[in-house]
């Protein structure tokens, strides 16, 4: 495979995980999030924030990916440590719910994929698809691709 083909994989791979920031932002304008009357205002507008910064990090993961000039590989690899920031971040509330009782699946709202809850499922794939990108760009695309217009 050549580097433009690596390079290309890599793109799309990391176009699927930037779509992760989008997720939320679909979902949790809802009753049981943004619009839940139990929360206190200020949890709600944290969340929002929150939102936002998802949203506007997803556009601009894409536009690292695809629309960067003069394309260079450094941006693919910004694009992926910030998806693994993201990534990150929610195995650290995953891991750490019980301690603020947290709850990563939302009776009635959230459903279950093989077993496990949705959010779990999901983000185990991107993580496995995140660790393929990681391993492309530092194993799988050669030196001379640093600059290489794709």
């Amino acid at each position: 495979m050549s580097d433009a083909s690596r390079i290309f994989a890599i793109r799309i791979a990391l176009s699927l995980t930037a779509l992760e920031f989008f997720g939320p932002v679909a979902r949790d304008f809802h009753p049981s999030h943004a619009f839940n009357p139990d929360w206190v205002g200020h949890a709600r507008v944290h969340l929002v924030w929150l939102l936002g910064f998802m949203g506007l990090s997803g556009l601009a993961n894409l536009y690292l990916v695809w629309f960067r000039r003069p394309f260079e590989l450094r941006n693919l690899w910004l694009s992926a440590a910030w998806q693994s920031c993201n990534l990150g971040g929610f195995w650290i509330a995953y891991l750490l719910a019980p301690t603020y009782h947290g709850e990563i699946t939302v009776p009635g709202i959230h459903t279950s994929i093989l077993g496990y809850d949705e959010n779990v499922f999901a983000f185990s794939i991107l993580s496995i698809l995140m660790l393929a990108v990681l391993a492309m760009l530092r194993f799988g695309v050669g030196r001379g691709a640093r600059r290489a217009p794709v």
